[in-house]
């Protein structure tokens, strides 16, 4: 696939989006504990490089690699060299030095991947785990896996909301950027104006103001973390009225699709963007969502590596 980093869904092209959708697919079995693959990456070593917390990215990625018979190298960040002021880069060389021949990274900090990769070796491998607000291109194609599962690979026919905060969502850029290379039949997004991105993001949506309209016969409800400092910023009045505006609960529910799906990245705010019966109904596929992470990051890892 000629694929040496993944940084963005992007950088990618259609028929590369769905060889990866369709390598995950098949590797689903060895993805839940089969020991098939085990010679795969054998002699290579990766490091997931977080800045920043994360349960599900993190370990899925680690368990990817392990699956995939890597070797894994923990980071962990508060027990690392950049409490004492190392910078990024010098602490990516320090491990490359050990013989790291791929980062997975997460920063909070937006253009700090692509300065990683510009200061590593030219055979040094990178896939992006979450940076800034930019991109988080694995979520992005564990989404797509997740709708291809349950509606088919035929994305024209379907009605996808995201709601939510996307203003600031690497998550909402990732999974626009791959509906849209998809070809999905119509993109609604919905959410505060204060949480709405300016730039040409949205560009091909259908912005909805009333979340109501926006799952009215929607066949994909993807939903948003509403992060408490937005609220601390101003942008949002409460969490309490946040849920009555934009809340998926069961009501909001049974306007979509008789079959549409129930969404989330993770981790959720019960009560604030997403109901517990909506989070735990029938209709849900988070934890699908979960389980496919694991899939899709040894798609990535056997592609970049193979490039």
């Amino acid at each position: 696939m000629n694929l040496p980093h993944l940084l963005s869904i992007a950088d990618l092209e259609s028929g590369q989006l769905q060889a990866l959708l369709d390598r995950a697919q098949t590797l689903r079995p060895q993805a839940l504990g089969g020991s098939g693959l085990r010679a795969t990456l054998q002699g290579k070593t990766v490091c997931p490089l977080f800045f920043e917390a994360s349960t599900r990215t993190r370990s899925s990625f680690m368990l990817a690699a392990a699956r995939l018979g890597a070797d894994v190298l923990p980071f962990d960040v508060a027990n690392s060299s950049g409490i004492k002021g190392e910078t990024a880069i010098d602490t990516m060389r320090t491990l490359e030095a050990m013989g790291v021949d791929c980062f997975v990274v997460r920063t909070a900090i937006d253009g700090e991947l692509h300065a990683l990769v510009a200061a590593a070796r030219s055979e040094t491998r990178f896939i992006n785990a979450g940076d800034g607000r930019s991109n988080h291109p694995t979520q992005g194609l564990l989404d797509m896996l997740t709708i291809r599962q349950h509606k088919g690979t035929d994305f024209s026919r379907l009605k996808v909301v995201i709601a939510g905060d996307i203003l600031h969502s690497r998550v909402a850029r990732s999974g626009l950027q791959a509906l849209k290379m998809l070809g999905c039949g119509e993109i609604r997004v919905c959410g505060p104006d204060s949480l709405m991105p300016t730039d040409g993001t949205l560009d091909g949506c259908h912005r909805l103001s009333r979340f109501d309209d926006a799952v009215a016969g929607a066949d994909v409800l993807m939903m948003l973390r509403l992060q408490r400092e937005r609220m601390e910023q101003g942008l949002v009045d409460s969490s309490e009225r946040y849920f009555t505006d934009y809340g998926l609960d069961p009501r909001r529910l049974a306007l979509a699709a008789p079959d549409a799906m129930v969404m989330h990245p993770g981790p959720m705010n019960r009560g604030v963007e997403i109901a517990d019966a909506v989070a735990d109904g029938n209709q849900s596929v988070i934890f699908e969502q979960v389980s496919n992470g694991v899939a899709v990051r040894m798609a990535v890892l056997q592609a970049v590596f193979a490039a």
